[in-house]
């Protein structure tokens, strides 16, 4: 069950965090796999890692808030494998703010990676799958699509785009083979988490740490590994009468 033998996987942002996991993941189950990243250097990094441990994986620098640089990236992509079977629409970058204090620079650079970039890169994975019989798309939403969160405006903006994406591409994709979820994290303790403390609290990591785990009942973070399983199994054939949906994965977060 779950396997992913001969399935061509491409990972946007997969160079860290979320994304790394889940190309090394899906490598681990028999997928070959793309990672999409703007950082080439991490991206060829992950790939490596994947390749010392027996996975198959390329690196392709992509920005996807360029149509440009998705364009070129899904030709590669198509050259390369001929086809696309997932696509994991992982790259996202965050903020901290609220409507009041967000300026219109970083509401459009939020905008342009975390919504913009899902549009293109969905757009470029759904001719591929269309001229091939079909395939699957996992976006990376959050649970700030679904509650509201502190100081989290535009971050939560994006990310609500990300589940009516979902569901809109879901509905119109249904009958044409295929299937579109996504999944909605609460806190996952990844390097941007680290970079965070670090920047903003400095000399109160190990503290602030604690009060971020906290928040969720469960009392500790997510891990990206935990993400990476649920994404494989909404990727796979197990999940094949599964689409248009949200899967929380919040520590408890929603239930309390």
């Amino acid at each position: 069950m779950f396997r992913l033998d001969n399935k061509i996987a491409v990972v946007t942002g997969a160079g860290s965090g979320i994304g790394k996991a889940i190309a090394s993941t899906f490598a681990s189950v028999g997928a070959r796999v793309f990672v999409l990243e703007a950082n080439l250097d991490a991206g060829t990094a992950a790939v490596e890692k994947i390749r010392q441990a027996g996975g198959q994986a390329d690196a392709i620098a992509c920005d996807v808030a360029k149509i440009a640089s998705v364009t070129d990236a899904f030709a590669q992509v198509d050259r390369a494998a001929h086809r696309v079977d997932i696509l994991i629409n992982n790259a996202g970058i965050a903020h901290v703010g609220t409507a009041e204090n967000t300026s219109e620079a970083d509401f459009d650079r939020i905008y342009s990676v975390n919504v913009k970039g899902v549009y293109l890169c969905s757009q470029a994975g759904i001719k591929l799958m269309l001229r091939d019989g079909g395939g699957v798309i996992l976006n990376l939403a959050s649970i700030a699509s679904l509650i509201g969160l502190t100081d989290r405006f535009a971050y939560s903006m994006s990310k609500g785009a990300v589940l009516t994406m979902t569901k809109s591409i879901a509905v119109d994709y249904v009958k044409r083979n295929i299937r579109c979820n996504c999944v909605c994290p609460a806190r996952v303790h990844t390097p941007f988490v680290d970079g965070y403390l670090r920047n903003n609290y400095p000399g109160r990591e190990k503290e602030m740490f604690r009060e971020l785990s906290a928040y969720q009942p469960i009392g500790r973070m997510g891990t990206p590994e935990e993400v990476a399983t649920l994404a494989l199994y909404l990727c796979s054939d197990e999940a094949s009468f599964i689409t248009g949906q949200a899967y929380p994965i919040d520590g408890g977060v929603l239930a309390f």
